[in-house]
């Protein structure tokens, strides 16, 4: 089912705007934030079916606002996935060992990223949490 809400977390405008082309084009509704705190903020207010994240962002990394919002009791079930150009199977490694509940890779393949935002989506649970 489309239309559920997925927060976009990326300090590139191009990406942005790239990840919220797809995700729309493909029926979902988008929110987007620039860098962590904003990402935050957004998430805690209402929450999303799904968050992407970049890794590599100014002042607070995505893995530091994941712990943010894997804390807050709005924001813990929510799924997220890390959409970085940290690439090396050690950043990989790195970045689910955080505790992201996907990874995709910079630039993204648009099939490959469409399919991994569904099979994200189609796992959660009744509650909203991944299962």
């Amino acid at each position: 089912m489309a239309g559920e809400l997925i927060l976009i977390v990326e300090d590139n405008e191009k990406n942005r705007k790239l990840e919220r082309d797809i995700l729309q084009f493909h029926g979902y509704r988008t929110a987007e934030a620039e860098n962590a705190e904003d990402g935050i903020v957004l998430a805690q207010a209402t929450p999303p079916a799904l968050i992407l994240m970049d890794i590599q962002l100014p002042r607070m990394n995505g893995i530091e606002a994941l712990q943010v919002l894997r804390a807050d009791a709005r924001t813990r079930a929510v799924p997220v996935i890390a959409v970085t150009a940290s690439a090396m199977t050690q950043d990989r490694q790195k970045i689910m060992a955080a505790g992201f509940d996907g990874y995709q890779a910079k630039p993204i393949d648009v099939t490959q990223f469409v399919a991994a935002v569904r099979a994200m989506l189609d796992r959660r649970g009744p509650e909203g949490s991944a299962r």
